[in-house]
């Protein structure tokens, strides 16, 4: 059963989804000179059906600070093809090797390898793409798109997925060591993607240095526990619900919250990071009340 705040998230969020829906298809129709195949494996990867979570927080975030959704929109769509190249490249054999992504086969199961390579190329450059040509005034768009691409890079994304795939993660029973190199991996892979997106709602709602600053803290405590909850799903749910393939972390290996912390303790760890969230949103009033509802929703999903 789940809570009011969540049960608002839940209806806000059904109201949305087909508003970014329908702007990402408007997104990725190409001209001829776009071959068929990468035309359909982009709109695969990038249509998929999903929770939008990231393309949310950039509207609800740019509600928080004033601003409209439709002034933010074609920030939402950047980083939703951000979060679907990323997808698709993490996917692939030489990476996280996975079959199965939201229920559906990976690119490069339903294509080939190369043109799962290719359709992600596509979307992290079509990305910046949107940003730069519909962001407007200009100077907010240089903002946005500085903001994107260091979320996305060597530092953070990127960074931090090198580090996933490093391997030994083992502890040799310093769990406070190990507890920091957790958070931060996931600080980077998770949590950049998500604070950015923050980040780009507010930019295009010419957001205050306070109301900058409140969403950034949000944004830690909510990207923290999303992931936490996700290491949890990943032991305690099944493939059918999660649409993607579970205990795959601990097969390979890798160190996690329950791993590190047991089931009971990251559960309770999430809780704390979704009540400091809710604290971090004081300064900007009434209008993140549907923040607030997404922090609870992260913390009693299912998959």
């Amino acid at each position: 059963m789940v809570n009011a705040l969540t049960e608002s998230f839940l209806a806000h969020a059904a109201e949305l989804r087909p508003r970014i829906d329908a702007a990402l298809a408007a997104r990725c129709e190409f001209s001829a000179d776009c071959p068929e195949r990468l035309r359909e494996a982009i709109r695969y990867s990038l249509l998929a059906p999903g929770k939008r979570l990231r393309p949310m927080l950039v509207l609800l975030a740019a509600e928080a600070c004033g601003g409209s959704v439709e002034a933010a929109m074609p920030a939402a769509c950047a980083v939703e093809m951000i979060h679907a190249y990323s997808l698709v490249h993490d996917d692939l054999p030489a990476m996280d090797d996975d079959d199965l992504r939201r229920g559906r086969p990976t690119c490069h199961k339903a294509f080939d390898e190369a043109t799962a390579i290719l359709a992600g190329d596509s979307l992290l450059a079509l990305a910046f793409e949107v940003l730069a040509r519909e962001i407007l005034p200009g100077d907010t768009a240089a903002r946005c798109c500085a903001a994107l691409a260091r979320a996305a890079g060597p530092c953070n994304l990127v960074g931090g997925q090198a580090d996933d795939m490093a391997g030994d993660l083992g502890h040799d029973g310093d769990t406070d060591a190990a507890m920091e190199r957790l958070r931060a991996i996931h600080r980077r892979k998770t949590g950049a993607l998500i604070d950015v997106s923050l980040r780009l709602g507010a930019l295009t709602a010419d957001a205050s240095a306070e109301q900058l600053d409140a969403l950034a803290s949000y944004g830690h405590n909510v990207g923290l526990a999303f992931q936490v909850t996700d290491d949890l799903l990943d032991v305690r749910s099944d493939e059918q619900t999660m649409g993607k393939r579970v205990n795959k972390d601990a097969e390979q290996g890798k160190l996690t919250f329950p791993g590190l912390l047991g089931v009971e303790q990251s559960l309770r760890h999430a809780e704390d990071l979704v009540r400091e969230a809710a604290v971090a949103l004081e300064p900007l009033g009434c209008r993140a009340g549907h923040l607030e509802a997404l922090a609870s929703y992260v913390l009693e999903r299912n998959r």
